[in-house]
């Protein structure tokens, strides 16, 4: 089996076994809850503010002219692809979760949006009423009791965490550039029709963020990880660090939330 594994995806491993031992050596007894989710935040700032430039410089202006060019109903067929081929990822990691039911809908939902949905450029489950169950294999990793470890912030990927991080070899050995066995160029326009597709689809976010949020960091790092542990199901998980816990008198990292209308 050993002699299998990818030499790339070897040296991935190794490189996060080794950070995962470093971090570790660096938090000593005593420390904030933020500072044990969260030892590498002074790097893990840089990749946010290095991610923020290039997403000013080149990913918004791309997608503001994908937009354009692009009619809404093409871009959520685009999306609808690349989610179509999610779900059969999903489904076998809910599968490897235990979670056949779950499992069996989401193969139900790929093989009818493949064989129905043109590929699964249309949503035909979800008009049947059967909804989107996503799992991936950081989520099967946690499920299986591995814990989250340190959060990362990764240029271009984004943010996640150790675990996440040593699922991504395999989650990309899942995506369609694999799959399909395509040239360099080929993955490459696959990889960059989903970023560009994905990122022209969060558009209208970029001024709420800024609306709501102190601390862009802080607010993306706590939504990320409450959002993993909501996956997750597992009240065993550590929670997004507590800013008030560290310092009484810091300030909340987001702005509160507004009451529904009645």
């Amino acid at each position: 089996m050993t002699g299998d594994f990818h030499p790339a995806w070897r040296r991935w491993v190794m490189a996060l076994l080794l950070l995962a031992s470093a971090g570790c050596a660096t938090v000593p007894p005593g420390t904030t809850q933020r500072q044990q989710i969260d030892p590498f935040e002074a790097w893990n700032r840089k990749v946010f503010a290095f991610n923020e430039t290039l997403d000013d410089a080149l990913l918004k202006p791309v997608a503001s002219v994908y937009v354009e060019i692009v009619p809404p109903l093409a871009r959520r067929g685009i999306g609808n692809f690349y989610a179509n081929l999610a779900d059969a990822w999903s489904a076998v990691n809910m599968l490897l979760q235990g979670k056949p039911v779950t499992a069996a809908e989401g193969a139900f939902r790929f093989s009818v949006n493949t064989v129905f949905g043109f590929g699964g450029v249309l949503d035909v489950a979800s008009e049947m009423g059967y909804g989107r169950n996503y799992g991936d294999f950081g989520q099967t990793l946690g499920i299986w009791g591995m814990d989250a470890g340190a959060y990362l912030m990764w240029p271009l990927i984004g943010p996640s965490t150790m675990r996440e991080s040593l699922a991504l070899p395999l989650n990309y050995a899942a995506s369609p550039m694999y799959l399909f066995h395509l040239s360099f160029a080929g993955q490459f326009g696959v990889w960059a029709l989903q970023l560009v597709n994905t990122r022209a689809s969060l558009l209208g976010m970029g001024s709420l963020l800024d609306d709501i949020a102190l601390d862009k960091y802080t607010f993306v790092r706590d939504a990320y990880l409450q959002r993993r542990r909501s996956l997750l199901g597992d009240s065993d998980e550590p929670p997004a660090p507590d800013p008030s816990q560290d310092d009484p008198e810091a300030a909340p990292a987001t702005a509160p939330k507004p009451e529904p209308a009645q």
